[in-house]
């Protein structure tokens, strides 16, 4: 992305009342190579199960599409080409909404029967132009995809939602005819208005409980909101590992110094050489624990000091597992996750020198070579994450 903003992209979603898994379907994909990101959310026909692996395929095909041809509009209507329509309901399979996000900021959406998306710029609604497309073939017939292209700019915001979100109340004495895009465009606003910098996860997540709400906490179908949030990038930092020589510890300290944002050490070694350089105590705090870990500590002008590889592994094991129903804790692990998820641009700095005990055979097996640990946190956040890492070694 431009060096002047970050996109933060989050999805939150309620599943329908009595079904154990949610109908809508959000995937992404960022291309790094490119600078590409693509994002997915495809509702499903009908609710559960079957809904999740209809939307599933969609959104599917429409990233392996996508990643080998950048036309958005052609991938769009070989989708629509592609997939079944319900012979009972003469219904597609699914609808979807695409938005891909070029390098300079250039955005663009198609949409097939979702809701309309939000466009805010501030507290503005924005309104590119809109263009209708036909697609082709006779089971397309009267069918209109909408798309959309412009340029963003820091402080923007999309947010875009399955029919769960704007068909919620409906049939309700207040909402006879259902919540409605202009009523959640007030809504945001309204929010906006009271939190200038409200995330995008905090954004999506009171569009949905307020979905929720308008039928008394019991979906009649599956809610989903999507926001992106063009927004100053939020920059963190680890450092891990003593560096492969001692005439470079200096160096590590400096860079780590010199940083602008959230610092993290991991690892006894390094903290050590992080006190010895800054000329700084290492204070331990025993309040925050974990009974598999080591108490943190905080050396002043570091925000976290943790012990290394055991600390790092949980950290692999919980990005590995984490969905939006994760609960974190308070031990070691959980707050190097909590940073990396507020965190937008990672820099981790990885030491290269041996430390002869990860690799006495004796010891479990979680004591991976740091090395390898900190390559899958990396591949974590990159994929599935969309974080933007720099990992360099020393």
């Amino acid at each position: 992305m431009q060096d002047d903003f970050y996109i933060e992209v989050e999805c939150q979603q309620r599943n329908q009342v009595g079904q154990s898994i949610c109908g809508d379907v959000f995937m992404s994909r960022k291309l790094k190579d490119e600078g590409r990101t693509i994002l997915v959310l495809s509702d499903g026909l009908g609710s559960g199960v079957k809904a999740n692996v209809l939307a599933t395929l969609t959104a599917s095909m429409i990233l392996n599409y996508m990643k080998v041809n950048k036309d958005i509009r052609k991938a769009a209507e070989i989708i629509m080409k592609t997939l079944p329509v319900c012979s009972k309901r003469k219904a597609g399979y699914s609808t979807f909404t695409i938005v891909e996000i070029e390098c300079d900021g250039d955005t663009r959406i198609i949409s097939y029967d979702n809701p309309d998306c939000l466009i805010l710029r501030g507290l503005e609604s924005y309104k590119p132009e809109c263009e209708e497309l036909h697609p082709e073939g006779e089971a397309n017939k009267g069918k209109i995809l909408y798309s959309y292209r412009f340029k963003a700019q820091k402080e923007d915001r999309i947010i875009f939602c399955s029919d769960g979100v704007t068909n919620s109340g409906m049939g309700t004495r207040r909402l006879p005819f259902g919540w409605g895009m202009e009523n959640v465009d007030q809504f945001a606003k309204a929010l906006i208005r009271k939190q200038p910098y409200v995330s995008a996860r905090r954004l999506g997540n009171y569009i949905v409980e307020r979905a929720c709400a308008n039928n008394s906490n019991q979906p009649k179908d599956d809610t989903s909101c999507a926001v992106l949030y063009y927004r100053e990038p939020r920059n963190l930092m680890i450092c891990t590992g003593p560096p492969y020589e001692k005439s470079k510890d200096v160096q590590l300290v400096k860079q780590m110094s010199e940083f602008e944002g959230t610092k993290i050490v991991c690892g006894g070694t390094t903290a050590g050489i992080v006190s010895r350089e800054l000329q700084k105590p290492i204070k331990v705090d025993l309040n925050i624990c974990d009974s598999e870990l080591p108490p943190v500590s905080f050396i002043d002008g570091v925000d976290l000091v943790t012990e290394g590889i055991l600390t790092l592994g949980k950290v692999n094991r919980i990005l590995s597992n984490y969905n939006q129903n994760t609960v974190l804790r308070n031990g070691p692990a959980d707050k190097i996750v909590k940073l990396l998820l507020e965190s937008d641009k990672i820099f981790i700095i990885n030491g290269t020198k041996i430390n002869v005990a990860h690799q006495d055979p004796k010891l479990p097996v979680e004591l991976e070579i740091r090395r390898t640990v900190v390559k899958n946190i990396v591949a974590l956040l990159e994929e599935k994450f969309l974080k933007e890492v720099d990992l360099s070694y020393i």
